[in-house]
C-alpha cells in the first residue's frame, strides 16, 4: 500500500512544537530524535505517539524507515507533533481516501492541525486577558 519512490519530507506543528518526517524504503524503524519510538518518555503519552501505528496497522509502515526530528514547545506539543507528523503522508493515490476515512474517524487531530496559539500580553494588566484591579481612593 505504501509506495515511496525516494524520500519524502513532512512536518507538522503543535504549539511551539515542530515535528519533521523523513520517510524512506527501509525495515520499518520510526526513530524519534535518533532514538526508537518505543523509548519515548512521558511513558503515559508513549501509545499516544503510536496511535496512528495502531490504528492504521503495523503491515501499511512494514517497508518504511521514518526518522523524526521533534524540537520546541513542552513534551505534550512534541508528542501531538509526532503523532501527527509520521501518520499517513507518505500513501499512493489509491488507497488515500481510506486511510483519510479511518484515520478522520479515529481522530481529526492526526489530520488536521490545531490552530489555538499563546495569545499576546496586552498594556493594562498581568496577561492577555487579566487587568490590573482598579482603585477610586
Amino acid at each position: 500500500l505504501f509506495f515511496v519512490f525516494f524520500s519524502l519530507l513532512v512536518d507538522f506543528r503543535k504549539k511551539t512544537a515542530t515535528a519533521c518526517a523523513f520517510a524512506k524504503q527501509g525495515r520499518g524503524l520510526i526513530k524519534v530524535n535518533g532514538q526508537p519510538i518505543e523509548l519515548i518518555e512521558p511513558e503515559p503519552l508513549r501509545l499516544k505517539a503510536f496511535e496512528p501505528v495502531l490504528v492504521l496497522g503495523q503491515e501499511k509502515f512494514a517497508n518504511l524507515d521514518i526518522r523524526i526530528r521533534v524540537k520546541g514547545g513542552g513534551m505534550t506539543a512534541q508528542i501531538y507533533a509526532i503523532r501527527a507528523a509520521y501518520h499517513a503522508k507518505y500513501v499512493d493515490e489509491s488507497s488515500k481516501n481510506e486511510l483519510r476515512k479511518t484515520l478522520m474517524a479515529y481522530d481529526r487531530n492526526l489530520l488536521v492541525s490545531d490552530p489555538r496559539r499563546c495569545e499576546p500580553k496586552k498594556y493594562g494588566g498581568r496577561s492577555a486577558r487579566s487587568r490590573f484591579q482598579k482603585s477610586y481612593r
